[in-house]
């Protein structure tokens, strides 16, 4: 039997797809073994949000040609759409696929076992014009399960590689929607979290009105399903009839990640964001109306070119004041093709490294003080890992709770939030569910 290793770096989207790509693999007899053991194939998924990202994905493919020479090095992912003459130069590449027709994957390494040279696979991702619907032929080996309905993004930020990688907005058709997630619920899931490039636009290109509302009422009633949680999405593109559902259906997770960016309005300018300060303000105002218990989180991106001590300063101010639940903290990263990347007022790595250790100062306190507010009570956790006698799961909330009781990971039980403790807050159980 041959034998497949997987690597993903980067978003919720990329382990998605490769959990995918390992089904198609399981399903033509592969067999699944660790990243770190000699495989006959590898397959890199890439990111390439960042420049990290590029250099890691890099870095991951030599390592895996040390582990076995003669091993088929398949490379598909962001990296791979946006720069496959450099993925095609690495030596020990033999398949190179981009952000589509990874549906074939196996049939393009097994070309490349029967024959020399490298298989190209790498189209232009701005043709694409329909959702690949991959089925789950294996199931993931997590707790929570993601399920992508969402492919694409127009919104062509100042900064971002990502529309030029991941193509026009696409997204997968409700009756693959209901589906696919009715395996994963019958596979004994209890949350499925709603993943995509540009989650909010969900449904635009079908032109008849359907939305992200309609995706969540499709998964709702399914019998066995605990918890829906939605990933990142825009805030211009929250509904109102999305936000009732929140709030009213027992089963939606109280927790949205809604990325700010930035906190002055010249940078987000800059940034080609959408919104001002007052209207994100009023959106998440709007938010916290609507839903009075929800949580949110926010991405925050620092050293933007032209990002001044004093646009900073305002930041930190304006993130202060919407008091966020997590606030996830980036330095800025030059994408070569993006037009942020030839603006001038470059900030330098020590500036940008200064300013990120400042905000994160702040994301911890902010933290601890949402945290705060739910020592005493009694909340549904969905317990995750077990490592040295400690498990750990996540609230409807998002905030991550630890306890020594015995648990099984997978399984949802009633905890009283004790104490502060680690990234979240220490619990004692209460009961199971």
């Amino acid at each position: 039997m041959s034998t497949v290793a997987f690597i993903t770096l980067g978003c919720k989207v990329n382990q998605f797809e490769t959990e995918t790509m390992e089904g198609l693999f399981k399903k033509q007899g592969y067999e699944l073994v660790p990243a770190t053991e000699q495989a006959d194939v590898y397959v890199i998924n890439t990111c390439s949000v960042t420049s990290f990202g590029d250099k890691k994905s890099r870095q991951l493919i030599r390592r895996v040609r040390r582990l076995n020479e003669k091993a088929i090095i398949a490379v598909t992912g962001c990296y791979s759409q946006a720069a496959p003459e450099q993925v095609k130069a690495i030596e020990g590449v033999r398949v190179v696929l981009g952000t589509k027709d990874r549906a074939h994957i196996v049939d393009y390494v097994e070309r490349a076992m029967a024959t020399d040279g490298i298989i190209d696979r790498v189209d232009d991702i701005m043709q694409a014009r329909e959702f690949e619907d991959i089925p789950l032929y294996e199931m993931p080996a997590r707790t929570r399960a993601f399920l992508k309905i969402q492919e694409g993004c127009t919104n062509f930020c100042s900064y971002c590689i990502i529309p030029f990688t991941r193509g026009p907005l696409r997204s997968r058709q409700l009756a693959s929607v209901r589906a696919e997630a009715r395996k994963l619920v019958d596979n004994g899931f209890k949350e499925i979290v709603l993943t995509g490039i540009h989650l909010g636009a969900y449904g635009k290109d079908f032109k008849d009105g359907t939305s992200l509302y309609d995706a969540a009422k499709a998964i709702l009633d399914l019998p066995g399903l605990r918890r829906l949680r939605l990933s990142s999405l825009e805030s211009i593109e929250l509904s109102d009839e999305l936000l009732e559902l929140i709030k009213s259906h027992p089963k939606f997770s109280h927790h949205l990640h809604l990325p700010l960016q930035a906190g002055s309005d010249e940078v987000l300018k800059k940034m080609n964001r959408h919104y001002n300060r007052d209207e994100f303000t009023s959106l998440v105002e709007n938010v916290r109306s609507k839903v009075p218990r929800v949580a949110i989180s926010t991405d925050i991106i620092v050293g933007f070119p032209g990002e001044t001590e004093e646009m900073f300063a305002e930041s930190l101010d304006y993130i202060r004041k919407l008091g966020f639940a997590r606030v996830h903290v980036f330095p800025y990263s030059p994408r070569t093709g993006t037009p942020a990347a030839k603006m001038p007022d470059q900030i330098s790595e020590p500036i940008k490294k200064e300013r990120v250790h400042r905000l994160q100062q702040l994301a911890e306190e902010m933290a601890n003080d949402f945290h705060k507010h739910y020592l005493g009570t009694v909340q549904e956790v969905l317990f995750e890992t077990n490592e040295h006698g400690l498990t750990d799961g996540l609230t409807d909330t998002y905030i991550r709770v630890y306890t020594d009781d015995e648990v099984k990971t997978g399984e949802i039980y009633k905890v009283k939030l004790e104490k502060l403790y680690k990234d979240g807050v220490y619990g004692k159980l209460i009961g199971h569910l």
